[in-house]
């Protein structure tokens, strides 16, 4: 018997973006899971020697070396959600808009914006910027294990660039910057006893009433940075308590995840839901990531927004561009698919943004 395995999916260099977003979405990716895909886009870009391609895991860097005055850094993840029945992709109609869309796990975030990404980077082999191409893994999940941020800490000067540009869902128009987000375990204690008994304790999770009623009362600020309008938010998003049947408990924990705009910095948003939460017992900062303001001030973004041809947005949700504004490359999100349908079982792109995001890019790249 051999132990040779059997060869992975392959992506055909000559298709087009749309064919590309199904031979890429067919390809199971799940955060974790990135290896058979990111072997298919290694082995798609041997095909292009105007590339230099660095593999770091399973994500991969592809940089044009042509001397330009300006480079432009165009990125996107390549894992998803997990699948619930919606693979392999298929074409329909949608029944609400008319529109020619390809339905399935991947299409919206952000298999579509990777295969715009994916064209051009074949086509474009003299642009009159260079161009760094970068395809991550584990996007979805806990930020350490990110792909572009191991990549980032393992070889930064990959990432030099004047500009950026993320490939996450946006309808097609360019959203820029991002919020923060942080989340928070906010714990109230209290004191164990029989619940024949209760007097005899102090219930925890009757101590955190007043928190949950705070939390549903608070009504979150809309923030302009810089033109553009960021809805901020602080949800208890997990509530854990309880020892058994019979016991009063003694602890009780919400989980709160406060989404802030890009005008605050870390610490003011860790001081925020500390005084929040301030009649808590513990306070403990689980995970945070800062914000990214718009960066459409610089050049190459106005020059972006002309070329796209619609008034950006904010994007309230947090993406990578985080960490490039962190390295001082403005950096906005563009990439076709509506961001309410990212991570839904019906996930579905039309196909018509697919093309003018392919469009837009290449016009601007080459102008």
């Amino acid at each position: 018997m051999s132990n040779t395995s059997a060869p992975g999916p392959a992506l055909d260099p000559s298709a087009g973006p749309v064919e590309l977003t199904r031979q890429l979405c067919d390809i199971s990716s799940v955060s974790g899971d990135e290896r058979r895909i990111a072997d298919a886009v290694e082995a798609l870009l041997a095909s292009a020697a105007h590339l230099d391609v660095t593999r770091d895991g399973d994500t991969l860097i592809a940089r044009t070396g042509l001397g330009r005055d300006r480079r432009v850094l165009i990125a996107g993840h390549l894992d998803t959600v997990p699948i619930n029945d919606n693979l392999p992709v298929r074409d329909e109609i949608d029944a609400e808009t008319g529109e020619a869309v390809i339905w399935g796990r991947g299409t919206v975030d952000m298999k579509a914006g990777v295969a715009v990404q994916l064209a051009l980077a074949l086509e474009l082999q003299d642009p009159p910027v260079d161009l760094t191409w970068v395809w991550y893994d584990n996007e979805e999940v806990a930020s350490e294990l990110n792909g572009l941020g191991r990549a980032l800490r393992n070889d930064p000067d990959l990432f030099a660039a004047d500009f950026a540009i993320l490939g996450e869902p946006t309808n097609a128009g360019i959203e820029g910057g991002c919020n923060g987000t942080l989340r928070a375990r906010v714990t109230t204690l209290g004191r164990r006893a029989h619940s024949a008994r209760s007097w005899m304790g102090v219930d925890a999770i009757h101590r955190a009433a007043p928190l949950l009623q705070r939390l549903a009362e608070f009504e979150a600020e809309t923030v302009t940075v810089d033109g553009l309008d960021y809805r901020e938010g602080l949800n208890a998003v997990r509530i854990a308590g309880g020892v058994a049947g019979n016991v009063i408990p003694d602890r009780c924990d919400i989980e709160v995840n406060y989404r802030f705009a890009p005008s605050r910095d870390e610490a003011e948003a860790v001081a925020f839901v500390r005084e929040f939460f301030a009649d808590a017992d513990e306070i403990e900062i689980v995970d945070i990531a800062p914000g990214a303001r718009p960066g459409l001030d610089a050049e190459l973004a106005r020059s972006l927004v002309r070329a796209v041809g619609s008034e950006p947005r904010a994007k309230y949700g947090w993406t990578d561009v985080s960490r490039f504004s962190a390295l001082g490359i403005p950096a906005v999100n563009l990439g076709p698919g509506n961001p309410s349908l990212a991570h839904a079982d019906d996930e579905r792109v039309p196909v018509v943004q697919i093309e003018s995001v392919h469009s837009a890019l290449r016009d601007w790249l080459t102008a």
